[in-house]
Order: C-alpha cells, then sequence, then structure tokens
C-alpha cells in the first residue's frame, strides 16, 4: 500500500536548536508532509550548515580575525572537491534542467575537465573512488587531493573565475572560508592559511545519511565526476521518503558530528 500524494498537503513546521561550539542555533524550517526524494533535504541541511557558519564568522569578527574571501578570488576552486550522493543528484537536476545550450556548454567543460584528468592518470583512480563500496579515509584521499591540486585546474564549473553553479555548490565549497590574508591561498600547497573553523561538514552529514538510505559505506564523489556518478545511479534518486523522517535522519547526523566536535575541542585543551 503505497501513499504518494504530494499535492494539497501542506509542509510542517520545525524549530531546530543545536549547540554548536560557536553558540546556539535556532531555525525554523518547513519540511514537506509527504514521500520526497533525497534531494528535497539538501536545502534545509545547506540553511543549517550556513547557520552555524554565520556563528563561526562572528566569532572570528569578534576576535579580530574577519574573512578575507571574496567574489573572484577562486583560489581554492582548483582544489578537488568531495560531493556527497544527494548533493550530485541535485547538481545533476539543476545541469539537466538548465536550457539546451548553456547545458551542453557546461557539459563541454565538464568533459574537458575528465579528460586532463585521464591525461594526468587522475581519472581511473577518482572514479574508483567515486564507485568505492568501501569506507574511504583521510589517508586515502590525501594523496588524491595532492596529484590533483599540483594540475591546477580550474573547477569546471568555474567561469571568469566566478562559480556557475553557486546556488548548487557543494558544502565543501561553503565550508572553505580563510582567515588568512587572501594572497596566501595562491599556493595552498605551500602557504600557511588559516581556514575558519567547521564544526559539522554538511557533506560528510549528507553522505552519512545517504549511506544509512541506501545501506552502503559512506562515499564522497569527486566533483567532476558528480554528474556522472548521478546519472549512473539516477534510479536511487528516483526514491522517496516521508520527508518528516529524512529530517530526522538527518539532524541525527548533524548531532553526532557536532558531539565529535565537542569531544575533539575538549581535548585539545
Amino acid at each position: 500500500m503505497g501513499t504518494s500524494p504530494k499535492i494539497g498537503r501542506m509542509p510542517e513546521r520545525f524549530e531546530v536548536s543545536l549547540n554548536t561550539p560557536a553558540g546556539q542555533l535556532t531555525t525554523a524550517m518547513e519540511v514537506p508532509a509527504g514521500f520526497v526524494p533525497i534531494t528535497a533535504i539538501v536545502p534545509l541541511m545547506r540553511r543549517i550548515g550556513e547557520g552555524v557558519q554565520a556563528l563561526e564568522e562572528q566569532r572570528a569578527v569578534e576576535a579580530g580575525t574577519p574573512i578575507s574571501c571574496r567574489k573572484g578570488c577562486a583560489a581554492c576552486c582548483r582544489m578537488l572537491v568531495p560531493v556527497s550522493p544527494p548533493e550530485a543528484f541535485v547538481l545533476y537536476d539543476r545541469v539537466y534542467a538548465l536550457p539546451e545550450e548553456r547545458r551542453h556548454a557546461m557539459l563541454s567543460k565538464v568533459a574537458e575537465a575528465k579528460k586532463q584528468l585521464d591525461q594526468a592518470g587522475l581519472l581511473g583512480p577518482l572514479t574508483a573512488l567515486a564507485e568505492t563500496d568501501r569506507p574511504f579515509t583521510d589517508e586515502d584521499f590525501e594523496p588524491l587531493n595532492r596529484d590533483y591540486y599540483a594540475l591546477h585546474m580550474a573547477c569546471p564549473f568555474l567561469e571568469n573565475e566566478v562559480c556557475s553553479i553557486y546556488d548548487e555548490r557543494p558544502a565543501a565549497c561553503r565550508e572553505l572560508l580563510v582567515t588568512s590574508p587572501p594572497e596566501l591561498c595562491q599556493d595552498l600547497a605551500r602557504n600557511p592559511v588559516s581556514p575558519l573553523p567547521v564544526s559539522v561538514r554538511i557533506g560528510t552529514a549528507l553522505g552519512l545519511l545517504w549511506s544509512e538510505l541506501a545501506k552502503e559505506a559512506p562515499r564522497l564523489i569527486p566533483l567532476p565526476l558528480a554528474l556522472d556518478w548521478a546519472d549512473r545511479h539516477r534510479d536511487a534518486n528516483r526514491q522517496e521518503w516521508k520527508g518528516t523522517e529524512l529530517l530526522d535522519k538527518a539532524l541525527d547526523k548533524i548531532w553526532r558530528l557536532l558531539d565529535q566536535a565537542f569531544t575533539k575541542g575538549a581535548s585539545s585543551k
């Protein structure tokens, strides 16, 4: 017996309160009352991430170390960006909803990026990373990250040093902010930049959420391969879950990450 009618059902409103290392975050959220795909939870998770980040930014300003990142400063857009499966699905839906000419231009840049990765011998390892059925550690990821950054290859979604998918940019991009002088970012491999603390990584939370729903190991997908991955797994993007249950599961992942952040902070004192 299925209940899927979404039409005419009012969203449910919740107040979410989180205790973060930078302070208390309280925000109201409207959650779809019916059954929805995993992509429906992504905007809600992003809002939580932005709220937590705003608290960290306020703390940095009060400490006399404001954020130095500005529009057009895209040095970090040469780094390997990990994307969670729900974010990959959101990006896929966004790109393929574009007008044909715009979509073709964007896909051409993605294809060129994959060609460069293939020539550098990185396409195979990055594809394996996206499809691995085992947990992937930071130690596994770091060599690929270094080799990718050594290419100094611009993100395929970067146009004139500005993000062309800004509204749908991955959580990893949203969370990478620095308080050090911007010129240091020109060589992130050598310069000691000062990143803004991130107490809860939304991409990680979304990855853990998808892992639970799909009953598979947590995975993070390299951004240049996100559209290919989402296309190969598009049937999974058609699955639906009750909106309120998705929120409950997502919040559980955020609370767990915040608990780890508090534990780590306490152990470092």
